[in-house]
């Protein structure tokens, strides 16, 4: 039996390569995956920030800026900056007085230079098969809202399973 994929022959056909490695996927079901993911959690940011949101997360669609008398909460707006920021997109950025999240350093230093406000950077990182790191928690209790890790880590899953079952449909 071949090795080579079936669809793009390519690369090796391996769970790993299919969930995230796949450089034709990457360019739209890992979005799709990665936005979701996200979209789950600004719903549930958005919802303890009394921001009206719909009955259920997954029907969620995120609009670039919300307000909520004094915090802003943006979704995958780039943030301009008088130096070049290479990772100047970040997926969600709660604007505050007192709070800024974000995930990049650079993009850090260069917020509190411009908007001449403090800064901190919350990883949250779910990978394709719901693995987490262990600092996850902790971390998410410094953002607003209730978060379940056990259901970002579903919606990672499911979106992983949807790729995969796609990709089997075509080999068929």
């Amino acid at each position: 039996m071949e090795s080579k994929r079936w669809l793009w022959k390519q690369h090796e056909e391996t769970i790993d390569h299919l969930t995230s490695g796949c450089q034709i996927l990457e360019k739209n079901k890992y979005f799709i995956r990665h936005d979701k993911v996200c979209a789950h959690f600004h719903y549930s940011i958005c919802k303890s920030l009394g921001i009206a949101m719909t009955h259920k997360w997954y029907t969620h669609m995120p609009k670039p800026v919300y307000e909520e008398g004094d915090v802003l909460v943006l979704w995958n707006q780039a943030v301009h900056t008088d130096r070049e920021v290479t990772a100047n997109r970040p997926d969600i950025i709660i604007k505050n007085k007192k709070i800024e999240n974000m995930h990049t350093e650079s993009l850090d230093i260069e917020i509190q230079r411009m908007w001449n406000m403090k800064c901190t950077i919350i990883a949250v990182i779910i990978g394709a098969t719901g693995i987490v790191m262990r600092s996850l928690k902790k971390n998410m209790e410094a953002i607003p809202g209730k978060h379940s890790i056990d259901s970002l880590q579903k919606t990672a899953i499911l979106g992983t399973s949807h790729i995969i079952r796609k990709v089997l449909q075509c080999k068929t």
